[in-house]
């Protein structure tokens, strides 16, 4: 087995500064890693990891590792990884294999580096890595107790894993936890897809037409933050539930058909496949830019666009543009990868200090517990509102208690109207 590979170890002093930074904004993560310190719960456990590599991912490495695991660690996006914190992890001694700009046969090859060290417990961020144990090298599967998966579009495929009866082990659905996804997936997604839009861009956003396509908990945090900065708001959607909130919210709603007209900007959230598609492109303004925010490169149909193209060219560093036949031009952002990670840094550190909180907890639940059904569970509910008192205690914010009359009363059914 390989020990690491990386794109540049020279760059380690630079991703030392990065993870120095994160870590002084992650203190949920900084008081789990002392008393992991301290208790060495996850000693001798190997854990297989396939996160995002950035500066908040090597925080939470840190702690695994001060828990007394062995942790190796490969990217979960051939464009998401921060060279420079790859090199500083390689440094510190973890067995990381990630590199910007993989190919896919580079991001399998690292994915199955990780899964030769044998993991106990994965972490997974899109579940590729335990779709990839699973059909291709199920003689890791008797080794592994469990798992926890990070993301909406990850869960989706575990899921459908879990209802066909594919699915060989448990794991904890991080994603879900009320401190993930409440904040993570909608504070965290929305700046970081902005942040990613606007460096690949440099445009205003101010008066353009937005369409949010997808108003899970990601799209409400991208339609507000975009909101935010002037833009008008348009969302497409499936669900009638959800259309209305974001009707109720003052958003426009409508097919996307119809925002295809009307939009500027097009950003999808919905871990479906070809959510923009070609009919939509052939229907588009001049000048109308294409992001993605979902896991995987598949929301927006660029086979489609590619026929209807007849030249293409770089403009900007993660801004491409496709010449359509009819003269308009179209640019699309990252390849269509994740625009917040190719063309940004991902979340703010605050917000993953929770999310990260609750893999580490959740990691650690795993490893005290006899091996469990192989089912798709829930964070259990201490660990989520531990990480809720974490976050407040380290922003100063007291909150009252039940006095016992109240709790009293909460447990009763008797009284009433007096």
């Amino acid at each position: 087995m390989s020990e690491f590979k990386v794109k540049n170890s020279t760059l380690a002093s630079k991703g030392h500064l990065q993870i120095e930074w994160a870590s002084k904004r992650m203190p949920v993560l900084s008081k789990i890693k002392e008393r992991f310190a301290k208790e060495k719960p996850l000693k001798g456990l190997t854990l297989g990891a396939c996160l995002h590599v950035t500066k908040e991912t090597a925080v939470l490495v840190d702690v695994l590792h001060a828990g007394g695991a062995r942790v190796a660690l490969c990217g979960s996006n051939p464009l998401s990884t921060q060279d420079d914190v790859a090199a500083a992890l390689a440094e510190k001694g973890i067995h990381i294999f990630a590199w910007r700009g993989q190919t896919t046969e580079e991001y399998y090859w690292c994915m199955n580096q990780v899964i030769d060290y044998g993991p106990e417990i994965t972490l997974d961020d899109g579940a590729d890595l335990v779709s990839t144990i699973h059909n291709k090298r199920k003689e890791a599967l008797p080794n592994i107790k469990g798992g926890t998966e990070e993301t909406t579009t990850g869960l989706m495929r575990l899921k459908a894993m879990e209802k066909s009866g594919a699915l060989k082990y448990a794991i904890i659905a991080v994603n879900d936890a009320y401190t993930k996804y409440l904040f993570d997936n909608r504070y965290g997604t929305g700046q970081s897809t902005i942040d990613g839009i606007l460096r690949a861009t440099n445009i205003l956003l101010a008066g353009k037409n937005f369409v949010v396509c997808g108003y899970g908990w990601c799209g409400r945090g991208l339609a507000m933050r975009a909101h935010g900065m002037g833009a008008n708001v348009i969302v497409t959607e499936v669900d009638p539930l959800r259309s209305l909130e974001a009707v109720m919210n003052g958003y426009r709603v409508m097919p996307m058909d119809q925002a295809a007209e009307t939009g500027d900007i097009f950003v999808t959230t919905t871990g479906n496949i070809n959510v923009i598609r070609s009919e939509h492109f052939r229907k588009m303004k001049d000048g109308a830019i294409l992001a993605n925010s979902g896991h995987f490169n598949v929301e927006i149909d660029i086979e489609s666009l590619e026929k209807l193209t007849v030249s293409r060219r770089k403009i900007r560093t993660n801004l491409e543009e496709y010449s359509l036949k009819d003269g308009r031009k179209i640019y699309l952002l990252a390849e269509g990868r994740l625009v917040n990670l190719a063309a940004a840094e991902g979340h703010p550190s605050e917000v993953m200090d929770m999310s990260f909180a609750n893999q580490a907890l959740s990691v650690e639940y795993l490893a005290k517990k006899e091996k469990m059904l192989p089912k798709v569970y829930p964070v259990p509910k201490e660990i989520d509102k531990k990480v809720a008192s974490l976050k407040l205690d380290s922003m100063g914010i007291e909150i009252d208690k039940l006095t016992e009359e109240q709790k009293e009363y909460l447990a009763t059914w008797e009284m009433g109207t007096t």
